[in-house]
């Protein structure tokens, strides 16, 4: 079922399931993904998430059933005075003579009502204001709290699959040359960084990270210094990538770290002049004679200079003539 709706929903945004690789040799491709444990945290996540609105629904639909029940209570009490208004007769009394009231004292003041039984005697009026000038909020009312629910359930599954396809979107790719980076479902997020401007790789770990064996690695390049602004949301910058949630966080920082000290020791100009190891190990016909040799021989050519240098200093303090 996942799978035929994963199909559908990457079809219908027309986003494709794996990324192109970036500029490099094609064996030396290497992919990776967000450890289990992250997948996992994200689900904790929207299982809190969704409990949270659960909740936030329950106490709406508590107050909305309160609210209906006064609406309906003072309906009713308003109808049966009505009716109990139309069906009395007024009945043929001989008018007595007024008796002489008794002489009473002046009864006590009443209290002051209180804020609390002012605000009750304010919903009070509320509810039948709205029983008699507009029954129809009823309606409206039991009608948004069946929405309300059906639109709850029908979520679940969506947020869900969302939650697992963007997981499953998250894409880390190293070459010999570059790397890239791409993420999101509903904001497909690709990014790509040439080792020719990277200038620090670095592993964060958080405390929840540690307790699952996750870490993030960051990839700095050139002009990402503190002034860079941050993309509102995420951790991330126009200079800065990040490996989220890696269970080998410390292989990906070896592995870019090797490849960019192989890149800059091929030249910026030439990198496919010499193959480049994929993963550590080097590549067949991998040949690093002529580096050395030239390498040799500036080392022999400095010495001999050197050498002539001192000789003739010596013949100078010695006052040998030219």
């Amino acid at each position: 079922m996942f799978e035929w709706l994963r199909a559908r929903v990457l079809r219908s945004m027309r986003v494709p399931l794996a990324p192109t690789p970036p500029l490099g040799a094609p064996d030396s491709v290497r992919i990776f993904r967000a450890g289990d444990n992250h997948y996992k945290l994200r689900v904790l996540g929207w299982i809190i998430g969704q409990f949270g609105a659960a909740l936030a629904l329950g106490i709406s639909l508590y107050l909305s059933w309160h609210f209906v029940g006064a609406v309906r209570t003072a309906q009713n009490v308003s109808a049966f005075a009505v009716e109990s208004s139309a069906q009395k007769t007024p009945a043929t009394i001989n008018p007595a003579p007024p008796a002489t009231p008794p002489v009473q004292s002046a009864p006590p003041a009443p209290a002051p009502p209180s804020a609390k039984q002012r605000k009750r005697d304010k919903n009070i009026d509320l509810v039948n204001q709205v029983a008699r000038t507009a029954p129809w909020i009823v309606l409206l009312v039991e009608i948004a709290e069946v929405g309300a629910v059906l639109f709850f359930l029908a979520q679940l599954p969506v947020t869900f699959a969302l939650v697992r396809l963007d997981f499953e979107l998250h894409w880390y790719i190293v070459t010999d040359r570059s790397l890239r980076i791409r993420t999101g479902v509903l904001r497909l997020q690709e990014a790509t960084m040439s080792f020719a401007n990277i200038q620090q790789v670095t592993v964060t770990q958080g405390p929840v990270q540690r307790l699952l064996g996750l870490a993030d690695v960051r990839v700095q390049s050139a002009g990402g210094g503190g002034s860079d602004e941050h993309k509102p949301g995420t951790d991330t910058s126009l200079h800065t990538g990040v490996f989220h949630g890696v269970a080998n966080a410390t292989e990906i920082r070896d592995l870019i770290l090797h490849r960019l000290r192989q890149f800059r020791a091929t030249g910026l100009g030439d990198p496919d002049d010499h193959p480049s190891p994929v993963g550590g190990v080097p590549s067949p016909g991998f040949d690093s004679s002529p580096a050395l040799s030239a390498g040799t021989d500036t080392l022999t050519a400095a010495r001999e200079l050197l050498h002539e240098a001192t000789s003739l200093r010596r013949e100078i303090s010695a006052g040998t003539p030219l």
